[in-house]
């Protein structure tokens, strides 16, 4: 079992896109496990959208691997998505880490594309199945509720076999979706606290079904800045982050330096955690690249000590 830290995105807090590059750069010669970009649509922040992240990661960069911090599966046409998956695959060489979602209900992505919230989990669990069999058989052929395939395949298939399939969520249903068709699973915004008993129940079902999970197969993330709860950044990130959350945000952001971060990992390593999506708080691509480079040096080395 390995202990890794990527750095996922969701915010694009860039000056542009040369201050994008730069830090991708960055993290691609800094030992960075990998990128995640996370999934949003319709909204007045600047986000990217995740699919063209992986497909422009793919070209741009040679070791670092790369995922979606999740898609919204619900949102996609899977077999669509899962040739795009297996395109991107082959072109980076078998560095994408494909991960999915249902995506939130009160999301305006569903509104704003006209896709009905109604069935959105069955529909994803339908996709998950698709995916899962497209980049793996030669032909699919299935009679599902909202997807039907007949002899159904895709060429090339992707480099990596079987093709990582992450899958996010905490409900019931998503447990069921991850034991059923994931090879790990991604916590959203949670604590650790939270995460643990999800986990188990993952670990039960998958049992119960014959199939397993790596056990360093299964994430989390956090919010980190090298900083002072006192700063103007941090006070708006929580505030934010109580808002939607409804309870303190302690337990969800590390602030202070490589002790604090450090201490969280720790948290998160007792309730099952191996891998980690460490979200940068900063603003403009000083703050990010200064934000990156402090992690690189004085966390990354903590993170592969674990290793040992």
């Amino acid at each position: 079992m390995t202990i890794s830290a990527g750095l996922g995105i969701a915010n694009f807090s860039f000056d542009d896109a040369a201050g994008f590059w730069k830090w991708v750069d960055l993290c691609d010669n800094g030992g960075v496990d990998s990128i995640w970009q996370s999934d949003r649509i319709i909204s007045k922040d600047e986000n990217l959208e995740c699919m063209s992240v992986m497909a422009a990661l793919a070209g741009a960069t040679k070791k670092i691997k790369f995922g979606m911090n999740v898609a919204s599966l619900g949102l996609r046409d899977p077999v669509i998505t899962a040739k795009a998956c297996a395109t991107i695959d082959v072109l980076s060489g078998g560095r994408l880490l494909p991960a999915f979602g249902v995506g939130s209900a009160i999301s305006r992505d569903y509104v704003a594309t006209g896709t009905p919230t109604k069935g959105r989990g069955k529909r994803t669990a339908e996709g998950l199945e698709i995916l899962s069999r497209l980049w793996s058989e030669e032909t699919v052929t299935m009679e599902g509720t909202y997807y039907q395939l007949n002899e159904a395949s895709i060429s090339p298939r992707p480099i990596q076999q079987p093709m990582p399939l992450w899958v996010g969520g905490s409900a019931k249903q998503a447990i069921e979706r991850t034991a059923r068709w994931g090879t790990g699973w991604q916590a959203g915004i949670d604590s650790a606290d939270q995460v643990g008993p999800i986990i188990e129940g993952i670990k039960i079902r998958t049992a119960e079904l014959g199939r397993q999970i790596d056990e360093d197969h299964y994430g989390a993330g956090f919010g980190f800045r090298f900083g002072t709860f006192d700063e103007p950044i941090i006070q708006r990130y929580n505030e934010l982050l109580t808002k939607r959350l409804g309870r303190d945000p302690k337990g969800f952001t590390a602030i202070g330096g490589t002790d604090e971060i450090m201490s969280l990992i720790s948290d998160f390593r007792k309730a099952g955690v191996h891998k980690f999506i460490l979200r940068p708080i900063a603003s403009g691509t000083t703050d990010m690249m200064a934000q990156t480079e402090r992690l690189i040096e004085e966390v990354l080395p903590e993170v592969r000590a674990l290793n040992r």
